[in-house]
């Protein structure tokens, strides 16, 4: 195959690709930065707030069995636009809600559409990744986590300046769907066949699907981890600082967007079973260092080892579930479903835990569970980006 597909340049729709993937992620960013005043303006306090952040992770997972047939039934291109437009607009709900029960309903709106726009550019991220013949998976989830700091950034000076987020928040989803459907026009138009039979309506997810969710199951677990309970570690467990812990969610965000930018030059030198377990490795060291720190600063060092460890898995699993089987949007859609899990488990099991040992214990129980992620690695042996697959791609990109 030439290097275009659908008639497009792979190479246009490569970054076409990334750029929907930073779109994604601004708008996590920006909603994430303004919770304060969402809050604020709902009258909720952190207990209720709580229940109202289960609905995105039940949204998302309300909406992945659907979007397989999506998938298999619509092109990429205005499959992609749709949903990533429609997930851009969904900011918009949360500033509007005025009860607790109207911020759920919003937020569960808010996470489906999260959910749908997520495999619709995975599953195109996969397509455009077996096309090229190389590893490029890891560099969309790094742009997305560049799009996750520059959407908070956006959101913090408009905080700063007394904006209300009602406002914000219409202005930048306005924006943001102005980019997202410019960049969906580059991708690749049409799926490669699968074949030409509809998939089940209803299917159990096969042992390679479950296997390897399982895998993103404990990277999400490592990853959310870091992100949710990093600075309420430091604060409680070293006696940090308000500003200093606040610090440690900076450096897990940073290492994890550095580490995803620089990924598939790794992938491609140590292919995927290795890179898991080295990240695996790696990540189950940093709860080490956390757990046993002595300082401030060595635990710094172990929350950014533990960002670093979990930065490619997740991308690394949607690439794999993108060559399993028939229908690989389905695949992916399992997978995510899996994995995504995590966004319910995580937050509870962690405070479960502590609640009746310590917070440190937690951590141990993290690190158990990257050590168990290293060890199924071989699971991706076979549905590697990597030399087992010729590449459909030619010319460079």
């Amino acid at each position: 195959m030439s290097a275009t597909a659908a008639g497009r340049p792979i190479g246009r729709a490569r970054w076409g690709t990334a750029t929907v993937f930073a779109v994604h992620g601004a708008v996590t960013g920006s909603f994430a930065a303004r919770l304060p005043w969402v809050a604020a303006h709902v009258g909720v306090g952190a207990g209720r707030l709580g229940v109202a952040l289960l609905m995105p992770g039940v949204g998302a997972m309300l909406a992945m069995p659907f979007s397989g047939r999506l998938a298999h039934r619509y092109s990429f291109r205005p499959l992609v636009a749709v949903t990533i437009a429609a997930w851009c607009a969904s900011l918009i709900l949360p500033a509007l809600a005025t009860s607790l029960v109207l911020l759920c309903g919003a937020l569960l709106v808010y996470g489906a559409a999260a959910g749908l726009a997520d495999m619709a550019m995975n599953a195109h991220g996969a397509l455009v990744e077996r096309r090229i013949g190389r590893s490029v998976m890891s560099s969309f989830h790094g742009l997305w986590s560049v799009g996750v700091l520059l959407g908070s950034a956006v959101s913090a000076l408009a905080a700063r300046v007394g904006l209300d987020a009602r406002l914000e928040f219409l202005a930048v989803a306005g924006a943001l769907i102005a980019i997202g459907v410019a960049a969906s026009r580059a991708l690749v138009d049409d799926p490669a066949p699968e074949d030409g039979a509809e998939p089940p309506h209803f299917a159990l997810p096969t042992r390679p699907v479950v296997v390897i969710g399982l895998i993103g199951l404990c990277a999400v677990f490592g990853e959310l981890a870091g992100m949710d309970w990093s600075a309420f570690f430091l604060r409680h467990e070293l006696r940090a600082s308000a500003s200093t812990a606040a610090l440690a969610v900076t450096v897990v965000s940073a290492t994890m967007a550095t580490a995803r930018l620089v990924g598939d030059r790794v992938i491609r030198v140590l292919g995927a079973t290795r890179t898991v377990r080295l990240s695996a490795a790696c990540a189950a060291s940093g709860t080490g260092v956390v757990l046993w720190a002595p300082t401030l600063g060595a635990a710094l060092g172990g929350f950014a080892l533990l960002g670093i460890g979990v930065a490619v898995v997740v991308p690394l699993v949607f690439a794999a579930a993108g060559r399993i089987g028939p229908h690989p949007a389905r695949s992916i859609a399992g997978v995510a479903g899996i994995a995504y899990g995590s966004g319910l488990l995580a937050p509870g099991t962690i405070g479960a835990v502590a609640s009746v040992s310590s917070l440190r214990v937690s951590f141990g129980v993290v690190g158990g569970l990257l050590v168990a992620m290293g060890l199924a690695a071989g699971a991706l042996r076979g549905h590697s980006p990597l030399p087992d697959v010729a590449p459909l791609a030619s010319g460079p990109v």
